[in-house]
């Protein structure tokens, strides 16, 4: 089978692409040192597939030791993960995220040159547009309106690949803009797993819930959207990782732009609100929550418009928000029956 390299591939987003890639026939190769994941998902992963996957404990920023794992065989090509991604914290801690995010990229870049290794699947964000003039996004929306260090590590890494790929005309890389991605696999065996305090509002919706939070802060109800609270795209997790299988098989074509960009969302906006809401309805509990001070940073509205994954990469979200929110619910009352 193929090898696909998958760094971060035991956070969230990179454990479920694990599952479909070998459930399309690629032998994924995780790369991820646990510093912001857990062994669980490598369980889950396994339990999921079928088999142990093959597995690396290294940190991507160390070209030594993942030089290594290039050695261990042929890979077709690489899926990015690996990145810091809390807003807040990269706003406090700002050389982290230069150092990560964009480090681990440039020796990512140095080992696949060295090993002749010419497909890459980027992971970037909606972060890249910041605040949009215009509803929906598209692609060609400018990225120059990153509003934290971390969205402005993703905007730095597309140039470098755009960059990279023009100085290397064999290297092929689509970069991925995801929206909000949200869920879990709908055999709970993984989904997401956030170390501390949740960054993302549905683990916190989710563990709040399950009584381990005592209420669910909305952050600003007096935004110029529907019902006052902030608008965004949620896109269930296994979607997402289904699009970089498609991306990644796009990236075989003879006639493939050396760099490509796509938005990956469902095309709706849902309120904050409207998620307290449809999650009280998909379980059946009431969702403690308190109107809070806006947050800063947090942009009224953003969701995708997806037309450019679907009539390029075949691509179209098979789930809704209902579907994600039951299958995000189920797999935190796994992990409470651990």
């Amino acid at each position: 089978m193929k090898r696909v390299i998958v760094t971060g591939g035991a956070g969230f987003i990179g454990s479920h692409t694990a599952v479909e890639l070998a459930e399309a026939g690629y032998d994924p190769v995780i790369v991820d040192d646990l510093r912001n994941s857990e062994e669980r998902a490598l369980q889950g992963i396994a339990g999921i597939i079928g088999k142990d996957p093959e597995v690396h404990r290294v940190d991507c920023t160390d070209e030594e030791a993942f030089a290594r794992v290039f050695e261990q065989g042929a890979v077709h090509g690489v899926i990015h993960f690996a990145a810091y991604k809390a807003v807040g914290e990269s706003v406090a801690e700002p050389l982290k995220y230069y150092h990560n995010n964009i480090g681990s990229l440039v020796v990512l870049l140095r080992l696949m040159e060295r090993y002749g290794v010419k497909r890459l699947v980027f992971s970037s964000s909606c972060t890249v547009y910041g605040d949009p003039d215009r509803l929906p996004v598209t692609e060609s929306a400018p990225d120059r309106n990153a509003m934290s260090p971390y969205g402005f590590t993703k905007v730095v890494c597309e140039r470098l690949l755009r960059d990279q790929s023009a100085a290397d005309p064999d290297l092929r890389a689509s970069l991925l803009r995801y929206f909000n991605p949200i869920g879990a696999h709908p055999s709970a065996r993984i989904g997401e797993l956030p170390l501390g305090v949740p960054n993302n509002l549905v683990p916190f919706v989710t563990q709040t819930a399950a009584g381990l939070r005592k209420e669910l802060t909305v952050f600003g109800d007096d935004y110029d959207t529907p019902d006052g609270s902030c608008v965004r795209d949620y896109i269930h997790v296994v979607d997402l990782a289904r699009a970089h299988v498609l991306a990644l098989g796009r990236l075989d074509g003879k006639d493939v732009p050396g760099c490509e960009v796509f938005n990956l969302g469902t095309g709706t906006g849902n309120s904050v609100l409207e998620v307290v809401r449809t999650f009280e309805e998909v379980s059946g509990l009431p969702l403690p929550h308190r109107i809070g001070p806006r947050r800063p940073g947090d942009v009224p509205a953003v969701y995708a418009d997806p037309t450019r994954a679907r009539d390029v990469l075949g691509f179209e979200c098979r789930y809704g928000l209902r579907e994600a929110l039951a299958d995000a619910w189920r797999w935190q009352q796994a992990l409470a029956g651990d």
